[in-house]
């Protein structure tokens, strides 16, 4: 592993600083390369307009003629924590422009599988529906669209998922990734998307006169589920997403948040008055998450829709027990997944170099936790990585589905794009994004798939590429090294491409133990003063002197606050 720290442009630090930038605030937004002050702006008024995004007014005009001839809308949602923001942002937002039938259908994730299906499409119409509103899918569902308005439904679809090589024959479609749009946000998570739709649509009605300036209703209120939906996506942070999740975190800390998310900040034990980015992406998005993975995304959706705080304790509290149960599936298919995947690092193939990209299978998978084991599995062994489990689907058993993460520099749906041009009819589906994808291959063509997605790493990765590396920014000066400090850091918008800062130097280590049999505990010497550090999930003692990279971190105990590091790599 190599710890790298980041450049830092001197001249942008400097004008940071003459704006009034805290000095260390300074260094690092310069280096994730903000230069001005109006970069930070993180005004509403900032946001780019609804008008650049291409088919927001085609929208915008089907949606507000529902509202005016009160037809009934049914949103189609995807099941991830993206998904269920995304479809309480439109509830919320339609019934708030005016909207008196709006309905939801989440699909169930090992029944219907992914996006919107010719069958979805029916179970739609079947329920009285006018028009059929996709959230965080459907740029790939073209017999399912074809199929709803075959049945007489107008569609809306809302994505930000890449588009395959045909779009779907919607009324209206939203996405900033279809070739005909010049939005700049192109990394706007679903339920960023269709808060644009609002505003467009609200746009719309106050054009035809319904409301005013004035009248009209606060969407802003809807900030808050963006804002996680943003972060537990992972969704890359530009200005745009960090305003939309600024504004958010703005309106929890002040309170003004559903009482579902103040649920779920108390069943994770954190504050709301303080939350932070970490809160969305470590505690609030895996408990929504869960649901999806092992039981209904539908609890979670109503867990964000329900204004009743005693019936929003009582869906928090069943989504923090799911997620408990997540946990410890998640722990059985890790080790044995790691057991498979590190066989490949043992001399069990055909030469003595591991593969460059990782595939696992074992029938006893189960399939809503693949992609959190594929996640982890990527973490540690720095090479993209597929889990696959059986279809519990009736009718699938000779299918496989399987969730990938991958590195930097290894683009993983343009790779399945190429298997699936070289190896014709292995891929029965796929999909995603460039560090996430999903697909669905026969259970025979399993060592197919995983020796020509190997194939396709060899070519596009190298040995820096396939070196796990660490981004810092450098060494901690002392005097920042204060429980104020840090909580300053925890307050500022950090995420997928605007990285929380993580610091690096040479520390000397006093003792060492392990903690839980899992976690190493430090006692160090930084610049020679003490300090505590933990690293999690590492019991590799370490040598008397070592090239950290950590973050910081406070640590409460008897109302004393301290500052700790916690460790993210060493460089030995």
């Amino acid at each position: 592993m190599k710890i790298i720290a980041r450049d830092i442009p001197p001249r942008s630090v400097w004008t940071l600083e003459q704006a009034g930038i805290h000095p260390l605030l300074a260094r690092l937004y310069a280096a994730r390369g903000v230069h001005h002050q109006d970069e930070l702006d993180d005004a509403l008024g900032r946001l780019l307009p609804p008008v650049g995004l291409h088919g927001t007014e085609a929208a915008a005009a089907l949606l507000a003629d529902a509202i005016r001839d009160d037809l009934r809308i049914c949103v189609v949602a995807d099941y991830d924590c993206d998904g269920a923001t995304a479809c309480a942002v439109a509830v919320r937002g339609l019934r708030m422009l005016g909207a008196r039938q709006v309905d939801y259908l989440v699909p169930d994730r090992v029944v219907d599988g992914y996006g919107l299906t010719p069958p979805i499409s029916e179970r739609v119409h079947a329920r009285g529906a006018d028009l059929l509103l996709t959230v965080d899918n459907g740029i790939a569902s073209v017999e399912g669209v074809a199929a709803a308005r075959a049945l007489g439904l107008r569609v809306v679809v809302t994505d930000h998922h890449l588009p395959g090589p045909v779009l779907p024959e919607a009324d209206a479609l939203v996405n900033p990734n279809q070739p005909a749009c010049g939005f700049d946000s192109k990394c706007i998570a679903g339920c960023g998307v269709m808060f644009y739709v609002l505003l467009a649509v609200r746009a719309e009605l106050r054009r035809r006169g319904v409301f005013d300036a004035q009248t009209q209703p606060r969407l802003d209120a809807l900030l808050p589920l963006v804002a996680l939906g943003t972060v537990a996506d992972v969704v890359r942070l530009d200005a745009n997403n960090r305003r939309l999740v600024a504004q958010g975190l703005r309106r929890i800390r002040a309170g003004a948040l559903p009482a579902g998310m103040a649920t779920l900040f108390a069943v994770a034990g954190r504050s709301v008055r303080a939350a932070t980015t970490f809160d969305f992406g470590f505690a609030l998005g895996p408990r929504i998450n869960a649901a999806g993975r092992l039981a209904d995304m539908t609890i979670g959706i109503e867990c964000l829709l329900t204004d009743d705080p005693a019936r929003a304790a009582e869906l928090a509290q069943m989504l923090d027990g799911i997620n408990r149960e997540r946990r410890e599936i998640e722990g059985g298919m890790r080790e044995q997944a790691l057991a498979l995947a590190e066989s490949l690092f043992d001399g069990d193939t055909d030469g003595d170099t591991p593969p460059a990209a990782l595939c696992v299978f074992d029938p006893a998978f189960h399939e809503g936790v693949v992609g959190i084991v594929a996640s982890r599995l990527k973490d540690r062994l720095h090479r993209p990585v597929f889990v696959f489990a059986a279809s519990a689907a009736p009718g699938k058993e000779h299918e496989i589905k399987g969730s990938g993460r991958s590195i930097p520099g290894f683009h993983l749906r343009d790779a399945l794009d190429l298997v699936a041009k070289r190896h014709p009819g292995v891929l029965l589906k796929f999909g995603g994004h460039a560090m996430a994808a999903g697909c669905t291959i026969g259970r025979a063509d399993f060592e197919t798939f995983r020796n020509a997605l190997a194939q396709v790493a060899q070519e596009w990765l190298d040995a820096a590429t396939l070196t796990r590396r660490i981004d810092t920014d450098g060494p901690l000066a002392p005097e920042y090294r204060r429980a104020e400090m840090v909580d300053t850091l925890h307050r500022e918008v950090w995420g997928q491409g605007f990285s929380a800062p993580t610091f690096s130097e040479e520390v000397q280590v006093v003792s060492q133990r392990l903690v839980g049999d899992k976690h190493l505990s430090l006692k160090l010497l930084h610049q020679g003063q003490p300090v505590d550090a933990i690293w999690f999930g590492h019991t590799d003692p370490l040598p008397p002197r070592v090239t950290l990279a950590f973050r910081l971190d406070v640590n409460e105990w008897r109302g004393e606050r301290k500052v700790q590091f916690v460790v993210e790599g060493a460089e030995l």
